[in-house]
């Protein structure tokens, strides 16, 4: 099952699992990329490296899930694009916590809660970024 697959705002826990192992991943992968470009001096500051981004990340993923849905629930919205920039931006003011700078989580916050409703509001409209070529 997807993402999209679930119905908003009905189950939270599934949501917020499919969007932390998608957190994860994406962790993972930047932390990958990451190791390559700036090699660490040793194996364990590498390591170090790869589970504080993919932790990063995976909570940015648990965060936005949780809070997109819990906000899906309690507004009984559940199409509205405001849930997923209420997500965003929580994630986005968790990105400021941790790294104890008001301005990234404000500028995260904005940024990525327009992300969010944007893809929601291009999801629910049929927005078509990519079209496939006509032959």
């Amino acid at each position: 099952m997807g993402y999209w697959d679930v119905p908003e705002g009905s189950d939270c826990v599934q949501m917020t699992w499919i969007t932390t192992k998608l957190g994860a991943t994406l962790g993972l992968i930047g932390s990958a990329y990451h190791i390559v470009a700036f090699q660490p001096k040793t194996a364990l500051e590498g390591v170090q490296r790869a589970a504080t981004g993919t932790l990063t990340m995976a909570s940015l993923g648990a965060i936005f899930g949780l809070t997109t849905c819990f906000s899906a629930h309690l507004r009984e919205k559940p199409e509205d694009p405001l849930n997923y920039f209420i997500g965003g931006c929580t994630s986005g003011i968790f990105l400021g916590v941790k790294t104890h700078n008001y301005m990234t989580g404000t500028t995260a916050c904005l940024a990525l809660g327009t992300i969010a409703a944007l893809t929601k509001a291009g999801k629910k409209e049929g927005w078509v970024l990519f079209p496939n070529p006509k032959l």
